[in-house]
């Protein structure tokens, strides 16, 4: 509609020409495609402009409709369809650097199963999800999403959980675990019985938490508006002075004309769409371009743990040798027997393996039942990886006390022989990237929000040097911080899983880190696709960019029509003259703003 809206008054424009100058037409016949012009493009304006007013909103393009009422009154409909264009530009380019591809909720509809698989006795039948009952047989297939929360009665399988948990490892399922609606299946059939009715799973608890969120965002104040708020009481009250003073309504409209706030209307919508492209350019996707706004005025940020200061894979951080073997021998033999295992552990104990250049002989007698561990034969050794609680008592009493992360225990002929350990890997700039947030970015508050175990968290808050931990969070509980920090001050949550979308859209900036999740980049500000926390420091530098550019283009494009304005009061400036040169410092504002897509060096200010 405000594309049609601008061609319109445009278009009425080069008719009144063709038939000015070219046909020598003029009087009532001339002007008429400038009244379609105004009417058709200017109408809709003025109308949202009255709504506008009557709920005591008084931004930046109140001046533009003044002064198109006051023209028009006047009988300078080439006035007013002039100043219809540069409205109508302004709004076409914001709709352009706002367009979105989709909604938050219609990603997580398009991730929820409509689907189940229900057994009965024989045979297996597909029903809705909505169908589900407490205590139905389900059957989750390879690859597929859970449709409701239960717990497992049959087969073995891994879940990917940590979009919805915040746990950063693959969860392996046997009879008995429990399971989650929206975890995603590995490679191996699962038989559940369904404990909870569909609409109050997990999953569908995280879409109701998601639809209130996004309907109470936190409030940003745009940048054109600011400066309007005191620019538009100074050029009306310097337009009734005029009249006043001269008793000429001409000067009154030619002060609005030339007043007209289109360095706010079209520089700062050119410097946004700029930054985007700039953006992208880093891997970045700014999805609301309003926050680049709000990104110098960050003063909370508020970190996921798992897949945003963490890369969200296991990696071997400790060995401990319990016997005579070396602790290269400890991770050969468990790296032997893990090379036929899908336990989520095992590419961690096969990477440290490689990175110590060890030699896997193949083993023998592999078995892996429910209690035992992993079990194998190698040269008429018995080799067996399991976990702690699984040991007796007389044996789990000699392991050293447990500590954050996860653990494996290998044993040898029924013999302790080693312990290993892991941790989600911290990503190596997370330590300088933190410490420099304050001195280079004013940031004042730092927090981790977590739905892992605490001594997780605190073993990374250790690291990257956060004092302010909250863990075990599920969604509601990181929604109610980040609405809490953001009644506060400016805030900035980074995250990658579902169950940071309602943060995300709660917080004054939200970022998607990495490209895992539609939801989550739905739900985002903005999204970092090449997850790196130097991306995100340059995000930031994107955004102090931005707003500077923007102010000077619209402070400058302002003095410039400040100098118009007092002409136009003595009467030097008449109103078409206006509108002529209003354009001319429209487009010298468009030019300095297009600046903002150049590629510069200054973009990050850490190591």
């Amino acid at each position: 509609m405000k594309v049609v809206s601008l061609a319109a008054a445009l278009g009425g424009i080069v008719i009144h020409l063709v038939l000015a100058f070219a046909v020598h037409l003029h009087g009532p016949a001339a002007n008429a495609p400038l009244w379609m012009g105004i009417a058709v493009g200017g109408f809709p304006f003025l109308l949202d402009l009255l709504k506008k007013v009557l709920q005591r909103q008084f931004g930046a393009d109140l001046l533009a409709g003044i002064a198109v009422i006051t023209a028009v009154v006047m009988g300078q409909f080439i006035v007013a369809s002039i100043v219809v264009v540069m409205l109508a530009g302004g709004q076409v380019l914001e709709d352009f650097a706002t367009a979105r591809a989709s909604s938050v909720l219609r990603a997580l509809a398009s991730r929820t199963p409509s689907v189940a698989h229900r057994r009965l006795l024989d045979r297996v039948e597909d029903i809705p999800v909505a169908e589900i009952r407490v205590g139905d047989t389900l059957v989750v297939y390879p690859h597929e999403t859970c449709p409701v929360d239960g717990s497992v009665i049959a087969g073995t399988s891994t879940m990917d959980e940590s979009f919805l948990t915040g746990e950063p490892f693959q969860v392996r399922k046997t009879a008995g675990s429990a399971v989650i609606s929206g975890a995603l299946n590995g490679e191996a059939v699962l038989t559940i019985t369904a404990e909870k009715l569909s609409q109050d799973s997990r999953y569908a608890r995280i879409v109701a938490v998601i639809a209130q969120a996004e309907t109470s965002p936190p409030p940003i104040r745009r940048l054109g508006d600011q400066l309007g708020a005191i620019y538009t009481p100074l050029a009306v009250g310097l337009a009734l002075l005029a009249w006043l003073l001269s008793h000429d309504a001409t000067r009154f409209l030619a002060v609005l004309v030339i007043a007209t706030p289109c360095p706010l209307l079209l520089a700062i919508p050119t410097a946004i769409i700029g930054s985007m492209s700039l953006a992208a350019k880093r891997s970045i996707v700014i999805r609301r371009p309003a926050v680049l706004e709000q990104l110098d005025h960050i003063r909370t940020m508020l970190f996921d743990k798992t897949g945003t200061l963490t890369y969200g894979q296991p990696v071997v951080t400790e060995i401990i040798r319990l016997g005579t073997l070396s602790e290269e021998d400890v991770v050969r033999l468990a790296a032997i027997l893990e090379q036929y295992s899908k336990h989520p552990l095992s590419g961690a104990v096969l990477t440290a393996a490689a990175t110590r250049h060890l030699a896997l002989q193949d083993a023998s007698a592999i078995r892996e039942k429910p209690g035992e561990g992993l079990v194998g034969e190698l040269d008429g050794r018995l080799l067996r990886i399991t976990g702690r609680s699984k040991l007796p008592a007389s044996l789990a009493a000699r392991l050293p006390a447990p500590t954050s992360g996860m653990e494996c225990v290998l044993m040898v002929d029924e013999q302790l022989a080693g312990l290993i350990r892991f941790h989600d890997q911290p990503r190596p700039e997370g330590r300088s990237f933190i410490h420099h947030l304050g001195p280079r970015h004013q940031v004042r508050r730092l927090m981790i929000l977590s739905g892992d175990r605490s001594s997780e968290v605190e073993y990374l808050a250790r690291i990257v040097g956060i004092a302010d931990i909250r863990s075990g969070l599920n969604p509601e509980e990181k929604l109610a911080i980040v609405r809490e920090e953001t009644e506060r001050a400016p805030t900035m949550f980074l995250g990658d899983g579902i169950n940071d979308a309602p943060a995300m859209l709660a917080a004054t900036v939200g970022i998607a880190f990495g490209a895992g999740s539609d939801v989550t980049a739905e739900a985002a500000s903005a999204i970092v696709l090449e997850a790196s926390l130097t991306r995100v420091d340059e995000l930031l530098h994107i955004g102090r960019r931005f707003r500077r550019i923007a102010l000077q283009s619209a402070a400058g494009g302002m003095a410039l029509s400040a100098a118009g304005m007092l002409a136009a009061a003595f009467g030097w400036l008449p109103p078409l003259w206006g509108a002529i040169g209003q354009e001319v410092i429209d487009v010298l504002a468009i030019l300095n703003a297009l600046r903002a897509s150049l590629p510069t060096k200054d973009l990050r200010d850490f190591e």
